[in-house]
């Protein structure tokens, strides 16, 4: 006769206790992985890769395809396929005041509860409403718009007096008022140009460098003092856009400084995409929005 070896009822208790802490854990584990959805991801995704090594990579782009193709109005309005304006309904034009001054700012989705939160700091001549210009840019400020509004996030263009302490402080303040309205928020700077002297100073402040979880630099400017900051010691990802024939801020310089980055710590979350044959502007237009913030958001410290 066969005997039959019955487990005791505990065991089985026990390991559903188990089964069901491990599925939990790894729910939470995946809600809390904020990954944004996709907007226009066809139309806005790189032409052509010419070559990628590691995290360096070089992206095609031409003006014929990249500006007059894709612009009903070229530099000045993009073809109506690349922009969604129905996402106005949730923009405000908003003035904070604070210790550091009165800043007018546009604000586009969740003032508050956010999930993630993107601000964009224009470089010299630029306002807030550079940042919320649906048509220029190719559209890819209205992409940047709509990601952020359908990802239960916050979009924030702001104006500042100055790319030196008065306009750095001023940014933090606007930082931290929205940090504590939402306070599970990741939160990422993108500074296009000499905006990109208030990302290293913000890097350098002790109350706005916890927050910060991510920089983009878009055809912007380089500054050793990173490496003494506290968002390097943090290992707050960097992304850098830089078009090769830049004649603001040479690509070679750019190149360079983000290599020492690696050549500091070869794990450092830094990336680079040099866009062949484009100029100034190009990462602004060019820059893949969603592809970018999510790999920060897998990085972020």
């Amino acid at each position: 006769m066969a005997i039959r070896t019955v487990a005791p009822l505990g065991v089985f208790v026990n390991l559903y206790a188990l089964l069901t802490a491990t599925f939990v854990f790894y729910a939470a584990v995946h809600a809390n992985a904020l990954e944004l959805k996709s907007f226009k991801d066809d139309l806005f995704a790189y032409p052509a890769i010419l070559s990628s090594e590691g995290a360096y990579t070089v992206v095609d782009y031409r003006e014929l395809r990249d500006i007059n193709a894709r612009d009903q109005v070229p530099e000045r309005r993009a073809q109506a396929q690349y922009v969604d304006t129905g996402v106005r309904k949730v923009q405000q034009d908003l003035l904070l005041k604070t210790d550091a001054g009165n800043i007018r700012h546009i604000a586009v989705g969740r003032t508050q509860g956010a999930g993630i939160i993107v601000l964009y700091l224009h470089g010299r001549g630029g306002s807030r409403k550079q940042g919320v210009d649906d048509f220029t840019f190719g559209g890819n400020f209205n992409r940047i718009k709509n990601l952020m509004a359908g990802n239960g996030g916050l979009y924030l263009s702001p104006d500042f007096s100055d790319f030196g302490d008065t306009g750095a402080a001023q940014i933090a303040a606007l930082i931290g008022h929205y940090a504590e309205r939402s306070p599970d928020a990741k939160i990422f700077v993108a500074c296009g140009s000499m905006g990109g002297a208030l990302c290293w100073k913000l890097a350098a402040r002790k109350n706005a460098s916890g927050r910060i979880d991510g920089l983009l630099l878009l055809g912007s400017l380089w500054d050793e003092s990173f490496f003494s900051s506290p968002a390097f010691k943090r290992r707050v990802p960097v992304f850098f856009g830089q078009g090769s024939k830049d004649p603001v801020f040479p690509v070679e310089k750019q190149e360079a400084f983000f290599r020492s980055i690696l050549a500091k710590s070869k794990t450092y979350p830094a990336r680079f995409v040099r866009f062949e044959t484009g100029t100034h502007g190009t990462p602004i237009r060019m820059t893949d929005w969603r592809g970018t913030l999510n790999w920060m958001l897998s990085k972020a410290p």
